[in-house]
């Protein structure tokens, strides 16, 4: 079964073209497995100079839910979330917030995301980098619909003849 989760043309009601595109590709390399980002990183020719404006570091943030996924929101509970900011040589800021502690996967999608800002670079980085990300990330989605649907129960009410 094929399910597709991570639509790349859909952006939210009134935010800018560009600005949806980079939270799409902000949230990929953020929800990408680290050791296949670093990999990625490590085979990237080209890498360009940059500066930490932020260092990597790691905080806690409050988790909203809602009942059902409709109704009243509540506090679901604390997860750790690491920041990076940079500058790269070409005067383009990146920034990354990844789920973890982990401050090496967060530097390097910082500067990916500056890297992707940058128009010569864009389509080699999004077919190299971010589309094995997607594609991922589809498989583990994909995964996971499948188990959930094998154990998928319908309930249905009987009703008696004589009530």
């Amino acid at each position: 079964m094929i399910h597709t989760t991570h639509n790349e043309t859909a952006s939210p009601k009134g935010i800018d073209a560009h600005v949806a595109a980079r939270q799409r590709w902000m949230g990929l390399l953020a929800r990408a497995d680290a050791k296949a980002l670093e990999k990625a990183w490590a085979e990237l020719e080209d890498k360009p100079a940059y500066v930490v404006l932020r260092t990597p570091e790691t905080g806690m943030v409050m988790v909203r839910a809602r009942t059902g996924g409709e109704g009243q929101q509540f506090n679901f509970g604390e997860m750790s979330v690491t920041r990076c900011v940079v500058r790269t040589d070409t005067g383009h800021q990146g920034h990354a917030y990844i789920a973890g502690r982990n401050k090496t996967h967060a530097t390097i999608a910082a500067v990916l995301d500056a890297l992707l800002q940058v128009p010569e670079r864009h389509e080699a980085l999004d077919a190299d980098i971010l589309e094995p990300i997607r594609y991922r990330l589809n498989l583990q989605d994909n995964e996971t619909a499948d188990k959930v649907a094998a154990t998928r129960v319908d309930f249905f009410t009987l009703v008696r003849g004589d009530d």
